[in-house]
């Protein structure tokens, strides 16, 4: 008799070093509530704010948003690292290390710097592991607002304005990063060049707002890019995912996203993410839009899925503006997770919904082969 083949082992990494912490906790709750057990062996990893891997519990309903308290990974949970083999190995005190067996593929739920932006796809590249999404390279260059729009605009597409305010370039000659600012024109959009979830974001209409703008960014990274607004936009967001056996990538239906009233100028963490902010947003999927501006906006998240080389899935946000322009805004690598963010919604409307979505995630990083490709 011999023994049955045993299930492909999962690991879902969530948490992290990030400001995005408690998103990625948010977005493992909703990924771990429907992966099917019964076809894969689920470990769940947290990585704690101070970068330390631990054997979580995965209670769902810990790590999801509730009573507007951020979740955050188990600090008390055991110590795991990633061993020889492909191996992951708890650390007890006082015990012998002991092994959880092979990873076959590791599901990275991170969101942000030291997770997202390629650090720990190197490592389990290192590691020789599969995992789900996009390599080192894209994950780096998807994280990096302004390498982001070198590759799209060397790829043909149409970004908006921007200067890049490197911590040295305002602390040397702060009043000529104002100047490069005024001559985009306000409003403008400041950022954390390498950050996400809206953290750190700022509408600055006027020069007299600008400090306290780029202030507020470099509390997430020093490195703050500022774009022109464009001409009273639209925001729509389309999402790719990858095709098994080789195949050609998937996109999914247009979504539209419409901020209004509560004091919010754009779509920013609490209309995200927090109840008292949600009810000032809609989420329209589909989007309403002529069908060749969606066929235009489909094509060009195809365009820059491949140009930054992504592999798995990606939501690609545009903006419409008044002249009818498609402008790309940014490309998510790992865009938010749960049932309810966009990405989900685009491919529910689009005909795989949420376990499904999971599931194809799965598969794909199981049939890719691991190294260079």
């Amino acid at each position: 008799m011999t023994d049955s083949p045993r299930k492909p082992r999962v690991a879902v990494v969530f948490g992290g070093r990030s400001s995005e912490h408690a998103i990625s906790c948010i977005t493992a709750a909703g990924v771990l509530k429907v992966i099917d057990t019964d076809q894969y062996d689920v470990v769940p990893v947290g990585i704690r704010t101070d970068g330390r891997w631990v054997l979580d519990s995965g209670d769902t309903e810990r790590l999801s948003l509730t009573d507007g308290k951020l979740p955050e990974v188990d600090a008390a949970a055991l110590p795991v690292l990633v061993g020889s083999d492909r191996e992951l190995v708890v650390s007890e005190p006082g015990q012998v290390p002991r092994t959880l067996g092979e990873v076959d593929v590791v599901f990275p739920l991170l969101h942000g710097p030291w997770g997202e932006d390629g650090t720990l796809q190197g490592l389990m590249e290192m590691s020789d592991m599969r995992y789900v999404g996009a390599g080192v390279l894209a994950s780096a260059i998807g994280m990096d607002k302004q390498y982001m729009k070198v590759v799209f605009e060397a790829a043909g597409l149409e970004v908006t304005p921007y200067v890049v305010i490197r911590g040295r370039d305002w602390r040397r000659d702060t009043q000529a990063c104002r100047d490069a600012v005024d001559k985009l024109g306000y409003p403008v959009f400041v950022k954390p060049a390498r950050g996400g979830s809206s953290l750190g974001i700022s509408r600055a209409s006027g020069p007299d707002e600008l400090d306290a703008a780029v202030a507020e960014a470099q509390r997430h990274d020093p490195k703050v890019i500022v774009e022109a607004s464009a001409n009273d936009p639209r925001e729509i967001e389309c999402g790719v995912l990858g095709g098994l056996g080789g195949a050609a990538p998937d996109v999914s239906v247009c979504g539209e996203i419409v901020v209004d009233g509560g004091g919010h100028e754009f779509y920013d963490f609490e209309t995200k993410y927090l109840p008292e902010g949600a009810e000032y947003t809609q989420l329209t999927v589909p989007a309403d839009l002529p069908e060749e501006v969606a066929v235009q906006v489909q094509a060009q998240a195809l365009t820059a899925f491949d140009a930054i080389e992504c592999e798995g899935l990606a939501r690609v946000d545009f903006f419409l503006d008044a002249d009818g322009r498609v402008i790309i805004n940014e490309i998510n690598t790992m865009p938010g997770f749960t049932p309810t963010s966009m990405f989900p919604r685009l491919w529910a409307a689009s005909g795989v919904d949420y376990p499904a979505l999971v599931d194809r995630l799965i598969r794909l990083a199981l049939d890719r082969p691991t190294g260079l490709r």
